[in-house]
């Protein structure tokens, strides 16, 4: 007989789950529509700080998306940054293998095991310890299609609980294990922690 596991369970012995149909497509619609317009700062690469966005607040505040962080990290997870990465054929780049450590602090304070520091779009960020990271659940809604030729995400699962890695060690890391692409059709939400090893 085949086990069944929960979201939370996949998230904590894989460190990232795949949802599919989680938000539906007149929504997704609606969302895109509002971006295409938003007088949000835009790079190259699409939105640093799209939380700014009424639009994308509230999907974050979308008691479907809360539901996954609150079952991983319990009823007290508030979403506190959203991010739009825009690839594209004409506007596509290279993600080597990382984990992400950075992040966004109210403001810039001395603190043992937190830095070096930076600042993005007016935002102080932080490199944060383990401890921090270990208490933050990233949800990836996909507006359209991810497959395996257009830049998936991948990621060397169950690397979450190995702590902060070095260089070295992420690179022999993705000499021995596996990647998973992340295959989500639009409205689907890719979970995942962020100490998760992961490219694109």
């Amino acid at each position: 007989m085949t086990p069944t596991f929960s979201f939370s369970a996949i998230v904590a012995r894989d460190g990232f789950a795949i949802v599919s149909g989680v938000v539906e497509a007149r929504e997704l619609d609606h969302l895109v529509q509002n971006l295409q317009g938003s007088q949000l700062l835009r790079s190259r690469v699409g939105i640093r700080h799209a939380m700014r966005d009424a639009t994308v607040a509230a999907i974050a505040q979308d008691r479907r998306l809360l539901q996954f962080a609150q079952e991983v990290l319990g009823t007290g997870a508030p979403p506190f940054r959203a991010t739009l990465f825009d690839k594209s054929p004409h506007s596509n780049w290279l993600v080597v293998w990382h984990q992400d450590t950075a992040l966004p602090i109210r403001e810039h304070r001395d603190t043992d095991g937190w830095g070096p520091w930076s600042v993005k779009d007016g935002v102080a960020y932080a490199h944060a310890p383990a401890s921090a990271l270990e208490q933050v659940l990233a949800l990836r809604l996909h507006l359209d299609d991810s497959g395996p030729d257009n830049g998936p995400l991948r990621v060397l699962p169950a690397t979450h609980t190995l702590g902060l890695l070095s260089d070295e060690q992420l690179h022999d890391l993705s000499t021995r294990i596996a990647p998973i692409a992340c295959l989500v059709s639009a409205g689907g939400v890719v979970a995942m922690r962020p100490l998760i090893v992961h490219a694109s």
